[in-house]
């Protein structure tokens, strides 16, 4: 490995801690936000984004995509529903955090590659190894238990699990960069986003026009929350295997998990931890599991003399 390659993966590694680490810490930033409520919050994530996106594009100018974009009417409508599984994804973990869920929402993103492995399974009809139907299975026994000991369903991490799922599988079919489809996603989502803040404002209720000047920074420093942590997983995904990836994106659920126990103080009784216990034991099967299909692929390609080719662009945590 030359000075060049080591720099460029230490870059895409310190690009890919910055991202994930972000969205770890996410939890910190949004309670800062009130008494602005999810809904509001929400909104302003979805317009401000847009404008930080837009700038960032112009600056960039790429905007090639934009046009090819319009005439793809099949795209368009993809896009449109990735933009609706998103803002549930948001608008839920926003109203999680802020009322006092960020142990279950961080078990979200636990849960989030098992998910994803089932709707393979069941929508594209993929087959799994039996690591995988394994792992499968402990998730949904972890599940089980959780249940049992909330006294209902973790409906919170299963609707953030599945929405995330969701909007990776229609991201794969869109086919976008993460600036690129932020950009297209939160074009869907501004015109209701702004009229619901206009709305607000006209009947009084906008914190953003009526609380201080420091709180409509912090809304409108959502867009900055949103979309900086996209460009540094940009960065990473180009310059490190995507198996790194897969490893680096449990930090950002590790560091809210902990947030919520040691910050936070949400309570953990016997029957949580050990539905955590079982998710982890099922992330650690799937994990192992990939490494060592990664490693094989890896000794055929080295036989064969088939160059590797860089890691493709995949779906970040997004919190």
């Amino acid at each position: 490995m030359t000075d060049k390659s080591r720099g460029e993966r230490r870059t895409g590694l310190l690009n890919g801690f910055a991202a994930y680490g972000m969205w770890g810490l996410v939890p910190l930033f949004w309670p800062l936000l009130k008494p602005a409520g999810a809904v509001e919050i929400l909104a302003h994530r979805m317009v401000w984004s847009l404008a930080f996106v837009a700038v960032a594009l112009l600056v960039a100018r790429r905007w090639a995509w934009a046009g090819e974009l319009l005439r793809q009417p099949r795209r368009l409508a993809l896009i449109t529903l990735a933009a609706a599984v998103i803002t549930v994804n948001w608008g839920v973990y926003i109203w999680a955090v802020n009322s006092g869920h960020v142990v279950e929402a961080s078990l979200g993103y636990f849960i989030n590659p098992l998910v994803t492995i089932a709707m393979g399974v069941l929508i594209l009809k993929e087959r799994l190894r039996p690591v995988q139907w394994t792992a499968v299975g402990i998730g949904l026994a972890a599940v089980l238990v959780l249940t049992i000991g909330y006294g209902r369903p973790p409906w919170i991490s299963l609707c953030l699990a599945f929405s995330f799922a969701t909007y990776g599988l229609v991201k794969k079919k869109v086919n976008l960069g993460g600036i690129e489809s932020l950009a297209a996603e939160t074009a869907v989502q501004f015109l209701p986003a702004l009229g619901y803040l206009l709305w607000l404002t006209a009947h009084g209720d906008s914190t953003f026009t009526s609380g201080t000047t420091g709180h409509a920074a912090l809304l409108a420093s959502t867009g900055v929350v949103t979309a900086l942590p996209l460009v540094c997983f940009g960065a990473a995904a180009i310059r490190v295997p995507l198996s790194t990836l897969g490893l680096l994106q449990y930090l950002a659920p590790v560091f809210q998990f902990l947030l919520g126990i040691l910050y936070f103080h949400e309570a953990m009784p016997a029957e949580r931890w050990a539905g955590f216990a079982l998710v982890w034991l099922a992330l650690t099967l799937l994990t192992w599991d990939g490494l060592r299909s990664a490693r094989r692929a890896a000794l055929l390609r080295a036989r064969i003399g088939t160059p590797r080719t860089a890691a493709p662009s995949s779906d970040p945590v997004d919190a």
